[in-house]
């Protein structure tokens, strides 16, 4: 048996039955198609693009290690991993203001 892949924002395993997308490090407008992709959380990769611009992920948040840095986000992944590994967010996340 295979473990889960984890998470590289919230640390949580994400089994094969939860809401999971894969996030272009360098998003695809900005130079990063075919770039590297991580697979994660379906809530965290909604909660990176709800708080960062696409040129903010592609400058200065274009690894897995910086976007555990940005403040915002390392709030939300504290929150989110006392969270079951399916847990999903019922209401559609808006992009915030900076």
């Amino acid at each position: 048996m295979t473990a889960d892949p984890i998470c590289p924002l919230c640390d949580r395993p994400i089994p094969p039955d939860v809401p999971q997308s894969l996030h272009h490090l360098i998003p695809k407008l900005k130079g990063g198609k075919g770039g590297p992709v991580v697979l994660m959380h379906h809530i965290c990769h909604r909660e990176i693009h709800a708080t960062l611009s696409e040129a903010d992920l592609a400058r200065h948040f274009n690894t897995a290690e910086a976007l555990r840095t940005h403040p915002q986000l390392a709030r939300f992944a504290a929150w989110v991993a006392k969270r079951p590994p399916g847990f999903a967010s019922k209401s559609p996340g808006k992009r915030r203001i900076r």
